[in-house]
């Protein structure tokens, strides 16, 4: 679950994350954008993870960008290509 109270990972912790889950046999994963309001504390507390893009608001269309380039990039990295330069 995307929310601003969530852990800010780096692309390796969530690439590492999304592979522990695979290896563990988790079939499906859903990342959930809340809201104007987000997310209510019922549903934050259901959540597997709650992932923040840093302290910034930003609006939903910027990050479903942002969560599928990360989702990219932690596939790259779990592959071992290139695309991702940890600097």
């Amino acid at each position: 679950m995307l929310d601003e109270r969530g852990r800010d990972l780096s692309s390796e912790k969530l690439a590492t994350l999304l592979g522990q889950w695979r290896d563990d046999g988790m079939r499906e994963t859903r990342f959930l954008l809340g809201a104007a309001d987000g997310h209510s504390a019922q549903d934050r507390e259901q959540a597997d993870l709650l992932l923040a893009f840093g302290t910034a608001t930003w609006p939903h269309l910027l990050a479903r960008a942002m969560l599928m380039e990360q989702l990219y990039r932690s596939t790259a990295i779990l592959a071992g290509h290139p695309y991702h330069r940890a600097g």
